[in-house]
């Protein structure tokens, strides 16, 4: 037998296996590859939320849902602006305006912010049961009165012939148009809107967090 002839055994061994290791590497690359692929685009497998993909799990015990919701810190529901009039006079007892008063008319623009110190919230307040949850809030009370300095002025400023000006009345007009910028905010019933707001801002983060039935007092 020749050398060639001796030849063509070997060289059909090598071209089996070669086709046997390509089969196996095209048969790894379908299962591995090809087949998940086709299953994503078909909407059969879905890695965020599919049945073969990955499950997200969301901590809903009470103490991380007192934890969420003190994030919101102090939560500011309502922004109330009101503008007063306040008017103050100093005299003197039997000697005539014009010569020993001081009178200040003061044109006063404030903001009253309402809402809910979340960080009061203790964990006595959340009861979660599977996908139920009921929050008892803190009581709405006014975070913050304010008088805006720019849009606030002295009007009128009239002084005695014979004293000089009060350097202490404006600051005076200045606390008392507060505290009757406040009290009209209170008249207008901002806490009740406030309540109201906070109830609908922490409803809807206690729904994102994955309950079903939610109730916020």
């Amino acid at each position: 037998m020749s050398d060639l002839e001796n030849a063509n055994p070997n060289r059909s061994s090598r071209a089996l296996w070669v086709v046997l290791v390509g089969s196996v590497l095209l048969a790894v690359f379908v299962v591995i590859v090809l087949v998940p692929t086709l299953l994503v685009r078909a909407g059969i497998w879905s890695f965020g939320n599919g049945t073969f993909g990955r499950i997200t799990h969301i901590d809903t015990s009470a103490t991380a849902v007192v934890e969420k919701i003190r994030q919101l810190s102090r939560l500011e529901s309502v922004n109330y602006t009101v503008d007063k009039i306040v008017e103050a006079n100093k005299d003197t007892p039997g000697v005539p305006n014009f010569l020993a008063g001081d009178r200040m008319l003061f044109i006063a623009h404030g903001d009253v912010i309402a809402g809910v110190d979340l960080t009061q919230l203790g964990k006595n307040d959340v009861q979660v049961n599977g996908d139920s949850a009921q929050v008892r809030l803190p009581a709405a009370q006014i975070l913050v009165t304010r008088i805006d300095n720019t849009r606030s002025r002295v009007y009128q400023r009239t002084t005695g012939l014979l004293v000089p000006a009060d350097p202490n009345l404006e600051s005076q007009v200045r606390q008392v148009a507060e505290e009757q910028i406040r009290q009209a905010a209170l008249d207008d019933k901002i806490l009740d809107k406030a309540r109201d707001n906070a109830r609908v801002t922490v409803t809807g983060l206690l729904y994102a967090l994955g309950f079903k039935k939610v109730d916020v007092k």
